[in-house]
């Protein structure tokens, strides 16, 4: 008895955390899935297809269709215990006695531990309706990047010390990458490290060039970039076999990591003249100090699996890097309102 009684203590301490005065659980879902609370009749009119169609898109830069997130739906009324610990909620309020626009705005860890909570209030559906329009991709990039700041902390401890190691030998950065990341290639002013699997396999890239100004991020510069990089570090298995970019299928779009100008590439990589294929994503930043340009890349090679979360897995790790003159940050800002979490502020966390 004594024994089952320490296992679930050590389960309960596992799953929980502590603030003054009171426990807190971790909150509960898996990745990626989010809880609307909006009432029936709303969500079957076009303010909540509205809201659904923006949810219910498909992850870019995938070779097949794979949705962004798991939807789930709940009753305001039907919000209890159980359901107010889930890890992405989002409460939609329409009144027209409250709210004369509609606006956005999100809470961190209010009824558990790792939990974000997302409101958009509005005076009337029509006005809802066309803001989730307008702001699909806001929202979908919010979510997402709270999903990414969980996957950075755990990558913080949990992490490739090989290439962490190499990454500060070859080009004087700091990087966190899944800890499967264990086998690895070197070349001049590049990193290829793998899990090296069968099924499954994850990628990460990391090279470096000149930076020369403002060209340097033309979409066609970087691509040929990219593909020259490639096809010298990472030939396919018989001459002539070596990885190119499906220029076709691939975005480029700039972004903010760590308060500074970057840019994402997303898109598809081949294998000329073999059957080899995959997702890739990639972050291109300048260091400053040393003139050059940083890129990262994680690629994927799993034909038999979906490939959301591997892909995003490797994007995770990406926003991980810290370049020479940068200090750790380890979390992935987000460009939204936040709402002060008054419980947290009065008790504060243990």
């Amino acid at each position: 008895m004594r024994k089952i009684l320490l296992i679930m203590t050590v389960a309960l301490l596992t799953m929980t955390g502590c603030k003054k005065g009171m426990i807190y659980p971790l909150a509960s879902g898996r990745p990626y899935e989010v809880l609307v609370v909006m009432d029936t009749a709303t969500w079957m009119r076009p303010a909540g297809r509205a809201l659904f169609d923006v949810l219910d898109t498909d992850v870019p830069g995938l070779p097949q269709s794979e949705r962004s997130f798991r939807i789930s739906r709940a009753e305001p009324k039907d919000m209890d215990q159980a359901l107010n610990i889930f890890r992405n909620i989002i409460r939609v309020n329409i009144d027209p006695k409250q709210y004369t626009q509609t606006r956005m705005k999100f809470i961190r860890d209010k009824y558990a531990l790792e939990q974000i909570i997302l409101s958009i209030n509005s005076p009337s559906e029509e006005e809802f309706q066309q803001f989730c329009k307008k702001h699909s991709q806001e929202i979908v990039d919010f979510l997402t990047k709270m999903e990414m700041n969980r996957l950075v902390k755990e990558l913080a401890v949990k992490y490739s010390k090989c290439t962490y190691d190499l990454a500060w030998q070859i080009f004087l950065c700091r990087m966190y990458a899944p800890k499967e990341l264990t086998s690895y290639k070197k070349g001049t002013d590049f990193l290829w490290t793998s899990n090296n699997t069968a099924s499954g396999l994850m990628n990460l890239c990391m090279y470096s060039y000149a930076y020369e100004g403002p060209e340097t991020f033309n979409k066609q510069y970087m691509l040929h970039k990219r593909d020259s990089v490639m096809e010298k570090n990472l030939p396919g298995e018989k001459p002539g076999m070596y990885m190119q970019t499906d220029t076709l299928c691939t975005t480029v779009r700039p972004i903010v990591v760590h308060d500074q100008f970057a840019m994402e590439t997303r898109g598809l990589w081949i294998m000329k003249n073999d059957c080899m294929g995959g997702p890739f994503v990639s972050h291109s930043r300048v260091d400053t100090e040393n003139n050059r340009v940083v890129v990262v890349e994680g690629f994927v090679y799993a034909p038999e699996k979906m490939k959301r979360g591997l892909i995003r897995r490797l994007e995770g790790a990406l926003y991980t890097l810290q370049l020479p003159e940068e200090q750790e940050v380890l979390e992935i800002k987000p460009e939204l309102e936040e709402e002060k979490n008054e419980q947290n502020s009065n008790n504060g966390k243990n």
